[in-house]
C-alpha cells in the first residue's frame, strides 16, 4: 500500500498544475474516489482469504464434525481421478455420506508386542453410505472405518484407516478389517487434514 502514495501524489500534481479553484477540487475529490477504491480492491481479496482461514480444531470431536461433513467430497474427488487415470475400472463407489463418529477406543496394548503408536494417538470410528456401481447394476453398501489420527506441532495428522464392509448376508462370516490408507476415503481424510492445516477450508 505504501507503494502507492508517490505515484498518487504526482498523479495530484500534474492534475491540479495551472487549474482553477473549483477545477481543483473537482480533480482531488476524483483522485481521492479513485485512491480509495483502490485501496478496498486490494483488500477485498485479503478479507476474502481471512473468511476462508481458520486454525484447525484441536479437540478431535471438532475435527471429526467438520471432516465427516466434507470427506464424501473430498473421497469423491480422489475416486473420480483414480478412474480418470484408470479407464478398465469396470466397479467403483460413489460415497454418499459419512457420520455415526464414536470416540470411546479400543484397548490396544494387548495387540502390540511393542508399543507403535504415540500415546496422543486417538481412534475415531465411523460409517459411510456408499453407492457401487457395476457394469450391471448400483449396490448401496455400509462401510465401517477404524481411523487413528494424532497431534502434532504442525496439526493432526493420519495414523492408520481400516475398514470393514458392514452389510453381510445372514449367516456370512464377518470379514477382516482391510488397510484403507491408500483408498478413496484414506486418500481423502490426507487431502482434508492437509488443507484443515493449512487453513483453507471453506466454512
Amino acid at each position: 500500500m505504501i507503494l502507492l502514495w508517490p505515484g498518487i501524489v504526482l498523479l495530484m500534481k500534474l492534475a491540479l498544475r495551472n487549474q482553477n479553484p473549483d477545477t481543483r477540487i473537482r480533480k482531488l475529490l476524483n483522485i481521492a474516489l479513485i485512491t480509495v477504491l483502490s485501496f478496498v480492491s486490494v483488500a477485498s481479496p485479503i478479507q476474502a482469504f481471512s473468511k476462508r482461514s481458520e486454525t484447525c480444531p484441536s479437540d478431535v470431536e471438532t475435527l471429526m464434525t467438520r471432516m465427516l461433513k466434507d470427506l464424501p467430497g473430498y473421497s469423491n474427488r480422489v475416486a473420480q481421478r483414480s478412474r480418470i487415470g484408470d479407464r478398465s475400472v469396470e466397479i467403483y463407489n460413489y460415497i454418499l455420506v459419512a457420520g455415526n463418529p464414536e470416540f470411546e477406543p479400543l484397548p490396544l496394548s494387548n495387540l502390540q508386542y511393542e508399543p507403535e503408536l504415540p500415546d496422543e494417538t486417538k481412534q475415531v470410528f465411523f460409517t459411510t453410505l456408499e453407492r457401487q456401481y457395476t457394469p450391471t447394476e448400483a449396490i448401496l453398501l455400509q462401510n465401517y472405518y477404524w481411523l487413528f489420527l494424532t497431534p502434532t506441532s504442525e496439526g493432526w495428522r493420519l495414523v492408520l484407516l481400516f475398514s470393514q464392509l458392514a452389510d453381510l448376508e445372514q449367516g456370512d462370516l464377518p470379514l477382516p478389517p482391510q488397510n484403507a490408507m491408500n483408498g478413496a476415503i484414506g486418500q481423502g481424510i490426507k487431502l482434508w487434514l492437509k488443507d484443515c492445516r493449512a487453513g483453507v477450508l471453506k466454512q
